[in-house]
């Protein structure tokens, strides 16, 4: 079976989607589709959307679309591409170590970078939780604390040897 992303440029096709999508996690890209880190992003996305199909559905959203701008206004979104997500039409937040829980911003390194944080959000939100904490970010700060136990480990033989 083909999937496409399909595009929203309508608010009417955002309320429908968020308000009609349940069970299952509602990921929208905003962005544009001219955009290099956007159809990086939207790569990622078409490769990922048939894995992702039995827990999550996903759609772009055009911010140049005049009609859709309520939502480009009232989740703050100024740097594109930024991906927001939903569950049963709640908004789900997630804590990526940024100040803003609100949207993922940027797009996804790897494949896998994305099907985990849209699961991560799934088991969240079945267990009833509106916010979670990104894997991505453990991963990143577990692997900046080997590297500066690393460092810390030389600068205190180097201390020891050389007094």
């Amino acid at each position: 079976m083909e999937y496409i992303l399909r595009t929203l440029t309508k608010k009417e096709e955002v309320d429908s989607i968020i308000r009609d999508t349940i069970d299952k996690v509602l990921v929208l890209r905003l962005g544009r589709s001219s955009d290099p880190l956007c159809l990086q992003l939207d790569d990622i996305l078409y490769k990922s959307v048939r894995e992702v199909s039995k827990f999550a559905t996903v759609a772009l959203v055009d911010i140049d679309s005049e009609d859709v701008r309520v939502y480009v206004k009232y989740f703050d979104i100024t740097l594109i591409p930024s991906t927001i997500f939903f569950f049963n039409a709640h908004h789900m937040k997630m804590d990526s170590g940024s100040a803003d829980h609100t949207k993922w911003v940027g797009a996804f390194q790897r494949k896998q970078d994305f099907i985990d944080v849209v699961e991560a959000i799934f088991r969240g939100a079945m267990k009833g939780k509106l916010i979670m904490f990104s894997r991505l970010l453990i991963a990143e700060l577990q692997e900046k604390t080997s590297h500066l136990e690393s460092h810390c480990f030389w600068m205190i033989i180097l201390t020891i040897t050389n007094p």
